[in-house]
């Protein structure tokens, strides 16, 4: 039977040869995943699996990023919580504030903690990031959590498939976060509903890891189980780069079964924007009248690696935030953060008027660090604006690339910078 790369993942780690659209299967983990806000839950659940410790204490990865650092004594009760289980069962990988700190799904990957083929589940729905690894990997919810980590497998429905080709290469100021966009402009947010975005194609060599790991994030935002990406030379460099353990490579069958197939000319692409209060809401660039804000977010799970801030810093450079706009850097991790500073971006941010953040996810679930205001606008480089999800119902937020985000800061309204 012809199978999907993800399809093939899933049969592996169930020990089938194969597996199909709609089954049921068990299938053992390589990680799971717990953040400050899921990862409590998890371990009021832990002691109803009858088990005295955690399946493999390297295979669990632990991290306070949500309220951190702790914002009030609610979330300095999670972290405790959390530091004391990680203590307790022996857990490798806690990443504590300020030492190994950052976002998760920036974390992970910059550890070398994912490789290519791996099974990964997380509670929280943006672990499909890995799939820009060549992995499987996708948010649960904490009592699958507290199931992986005392099993060391779960359950899950083998999804069906859309194919995503990618063709060209993008110009310059449109990436992965214009990509996604994009596609989610086109299928909307349930228009890959409990399937896998299967992403190839030539433009797939034009996209930097960084691009994939963005495009792979928002997948949930379309309503997928997962999004993933081939593995090409690139994908093995950075695997190799970052310390990963060797990877093991599938790919789809030429003959797999897809429910649809979209193409994407990467290089017809423009800057791209969501309008409230949905992810599929797009607008480009040259669809935008005049709209003033009154904050910026760069950063998050989604956009806050180095090529993000570098790009930001490139269009920010000697310029400044006029007083009308809050502009709030965050760097995703603290090795990101180090070489920030070391290449001068933190400079060019702090003489250009914003605020540089310690890494945390703080504004993007609307925890804080850019709390919103009533009647307020934001472009923020995250993966949603719901209604209220960065404060106030009344608020709104734009999603963007962090190439529109610095523009936009610089221009005090919705803007994008010249690729001239």
């Amino acid at each position: 039977m012809a199978m999907t790369m993800t399809q093939k993942i899933l049969a592996a780690h169930a020990g089938k040869t194969e597996v199909h659209a709609g089954e049921l299967i068990m299938a053992k983990l390589d990680l799971v995943l717990g953040n400050d806000i899921t990862t409590p839950v998890a371990i009021g659940e832990f002691p109803k699996f009858g088990r005295e410790t955690v399946f493999h204490k390297d295979k669990i990865a632990l991290v306070p990023d949500h309220f951190t650092p702790n914002k009030d004594i609610k979330a300095a009760t999670q972290c405790k919580c959390m530091r004391e289980f990680a203590r307790a069962h022996e857990i490798k990988n806690y990443f504590e504030v300020g030492h190994d700190c950052g976002v998760e799904h920036a974390l992970l990957p910059e550890k070398g903690l994912v490789t290519a083929g791996d099974l990964v589940i997380g509670a929280d729905s943006h672990t499909c990031t890995y799939g820009a690894l060549g992995a499987f990997s996708t948010g649960i919810g904490s009592t699958d959590m507290a199931s992986g980590m005392a099993m060391g497998q779960t359950w899950f429905k083998v999804p069906s498939a859309i194919k995503v080709v990618l063709k060209g290469a993008p110009k310059k100021y449109v990436g992965g976060k214009d990509v996604i966009l994009h596609l989610i402009g086109k299928i909307g947010v349930d228009g890959a509903r409990y399937e896998s975005l299967e992403f190839t194609g030539d433009g797939v060599a034009a996209l930097s890891m960084d691009d994939r790991f963005t495009i792979a994030n928002m997948a949930i935002e379309a309503g997928a189980k997962n999004g993933i990406f081939p593995v090409d030379d690139k994908c093995r460099e950075y695997l190799k780069a970052h310390g990963a353990k060797e990877p093991v490579v599938y790919a789809a069958d030429e003959d797999a079964e897809y429910r649809k197939t979209i193409e994407i000319d990467l290089a017809s692409l423009k800057p791209t924007v969501a309008f409230p209060h949905l992810p599929e809401n797009t607008h480009t660039i040259d669809e935008i009248d005049e709209i003033k804000i009154d904050q910026v977010v760069i950063g998050s799970c989604t956009n806050g690696r180095i090529s993000d801030l570098a790009i930001a810093a490139e269009v920010m450079k000697g310029k400044k935030v006029p007083e009308s706009v809050r502009c709030i850097v965050i760097p995703a991790t603290q090795k990101i953060w180090l070489e920030a500073m070391e290449k001068g971006y933190l400079k060019i941010f702090a003489e250009a008027g914003c605020v540089v953040s310690t890494p945390t996810c703080g504004p993007c679930l609307g925890g804080y660090m850019g709390i919103l205001a009533k009647g307020e606008k934001a472009v923020t480089t995250t993966n949603r604006n719901f209604v209220g999800r960065m404060g106030h119902v009344e608020s709104e937020i734009y999603l963007a690339s962090p190439a529109v985000a610095a523009e936009s800061a610089i221009q005090g309204r919705i803007a994008a910078p010249s690729d001239k």
